[in-house]
Parts: C-alpha cells; structure tokens; sequence
C-alpha cells in the first residue's frame, strides 16, 4: 500500500462509516487477534463488527471485544446485514475470498463498496481491490496491524486492548517468537506492545496453559500416531474422527501438533491429517524447516498454501487414501527437502 492509498484510507476513515473486519475461516489467534486489536482502533469513530466466517478456539475467547464478534455460519441473516450495511470492508489474514468458506463467499461477492486487505500470505488476489497491505516477510497480520497503525498515525491511540490482540496475535503466529520470520523489528514491537499494557505472561497463560484434560489425552493419542520417513527426514501424525470424537474434540485441541512431529532431530518436512466428516474433508497442515517449501507443496497437491514454513491444505479422499498420496509425493521431492538450509 502506497502513500497515495494510505492518504486515501486516511480520507475513507475521516468521516463515521459502516465497517466490517472478517478473518478467515477456522480463525486463529493471529486472524482473531488482528481483527480485534482493529476494532477497538476504529470503534470510537465509526461503527465496527467483526464477523468471522465461523468459530475459533476456546483459549482466544477471553480477548478484550471476543463478545461482539458474529459468527457467520451460526448467526447468519444478521451477519448478513452487518455486511450488507457496510461501507469499508477489512479483509485480515487470508488474500483470497474462498479462504472464508464458499457461503461467505457468496454474500461477500456481491458487497460493491471499498476493500481493504492486510495480509502476510503468498499470492494475494490483486484482481479483489488496490487497497491491499501485502508483506509475505513480515511475521504475522497482527504485527501489520500495527505498522497499518503507524501509517496511519495511530501509534499513541493504542490501547491496552489493542495491545493484548496484537500482542497474541504475533506470539501465536511466530510459535512463541521462535520461527525464523520473528525479527529485531517484531521484538521492539513487542517491547511497545508490553509498555502499552500487555500483560505478556498472563497472556502466555490465557492462550497456552488452560488445557482440558481431554485435549491433552488427544495430544497423547497424536503422538502415539506419529510415523517417521527417515529416508526423507520427514515425520507426520494422523487422527480420524473416530478419535477426536473419543476424546472429545473441540475447536483448537489440535493447534500445534504438528510442531510436535517438526521438533524431532533430523526432520525437515511435518505434517498433521486430519479427519473432518462434517465437512467431508481431510484437513492438513505442513510445516518445514530451512528452504523446503510447504506453502508449494501445499498449493500444488493439497488445496492449500499458506507460508514457506507453514502451509496448510485439504483432502477430499479418505484419511488413510490422502496419507498414502502424501507418502507417494516424498521421493519426487526428496532431493529438495535433503537440502534444506537447517538439516
């Protein structure tokens, strides 16, 4: 995004406006975290809601303004005016429409007013509007955010609320600041983020330290699932619905398992299958060290894409019929994943 444009956005938001902010679906903390450290800049000038396509994980749940969010998928002919009513539309962390599920999809389609798109991933649909915030080095949206805000001369307005929601956000998105893409610039933001009244380890206890006991059984049952390709250096877990359902899945009991299967020494390629009758799919998520791509892979064979480290996808075969083409897949790329950069 330009100067121009920002000057532009600037004028949109000078006067009061109907705004929309929508995630993409299956929210995580850093689409959740985004969408709401915006709202609470824009809610004392315009008229603000977060509708994200469907619900997120119980551990997001206590984030300042998480009692206003619509669920599209459950509240859906309101969800359906708010959008209908609005003027400006925020897209955050997603950079192509079918990422909020094909109903959404429709109803957003038809929306002729402004876009505005902040987002971190590959390939952004440039065709959706020229109002587009696109930085596939920056570690998450959350951290945009806050470079949005400095655009637009809003640094001082932030908030202790704005500061937990970009503060969860980032960590969540950079695995605790331990992925490659957490910078010197993503420290200093969270140095300002903590002297603007985030509370850093209560925040890592709200998201990271409330688990039930089921989640934690299913944790077990993951790992007692994990297979290694030692020829590949690549290791992945499964679990079918037939599992979730024995240990009681709820939404986000499976966020960072894959990790798991990606610290093992020697691995460079991770995965994670798993089973979604409802929707009839297998959905995935990859994750990589070094210079192997998953955001390709995940793009190429999988439904998918995301970043170069971590990439997630979909099936619409069986579990074990999506794992064994997956397996197939290894020694085509062997060669690349042998020369990633970290093994």
């Amino acid at each position: 995004m330009d100067t121009k444009q920002i000057e532009q956005v600037k004028l949109m938001l000078a006067t009061k406006k109907n705004v929309v902010i929508i995630p993409h679906r299956n929210p995580d903390g850093d689409a959740i975290g985004s969408s709401l450290a915006l709202y609470h800049y824009l809610k004392n000038d315009h008229h603000v809601k977060v509708v994200a396509p469907n619900d997120y994980p119980s551990f997001l749940k206590w984030l300042p303004g998480t009692n206003t969010v619509q669920l599209f998928d459950k509240q859906n002919s309101q969800a359906k005016k708010t959008l209908a009513a609005a003027d400006i539309i925020f897209l955050l962390d997603f950079n192509v429409l079918h990422r909020i599920g094909d109903d959404m999809k429709n109803t957003v389609e038809l929306f002729k007013e402004t876009f505005i798109m902040i987002d971190h991933h590959q390939q952004p649909d440039t065709d959706l509007t020229e109002f587009i915030y696109s930085d596939t080095s920056i570690c998450s949206t959350s951290q945009m955010i806050y470079h949005f805000l400095e655009k637009l001369g809003g640094i001082d307005s932030i908030t202790p609320e704005m500061a937990t929601c970009m503060y969860v956000g980032i960590m969540t998105d950079t695995g605790s600041f331990r992925f490659p893409s957490t910078t010197s610039t993503t420290h200093r933001i969270i140095a300002d983020l903590i002297d603007f009244g985030a509370k850093n380890a209560q925040i890592h206890n709200n998201v990271y330290d409330t688990n039930s006991y089921s989640r934690l059984q299913l944790l077990g049952r993951s790992l007692s699932n994990l297979k290694i390709e030692p020829e590949y250096k690549t290791a992945y877990i499964t679990l079918s619905q037939a599992e979730l359902d024995m240990f009681n899945y709820k939404k986000g009991d499976t966020e960072g398992v894959v990790n798991y299967a990606l610290s093992l020494s020697g691995v460079v390629l991770a995965a994670i299958f798993i089973e979604d009758v409802e929707q009839k799919i297998i959905k995935i998520s990859f994750r990589s060290k070094g210079s192997f791509s998953v955001n390709q892979l995940a793009r190429k064979h999988f439904n998918g894409g995301g970043h170069d480290n971590a990439a997630g996808g979909r099936s619409e075969i069986s579990l074990e019929e999506t794992v064994s083409e997956f397996v197939k897949l290894l020694p085509i790329y062997k060669n690349n994943i042998l020369k990633s950069d970290e093994v």
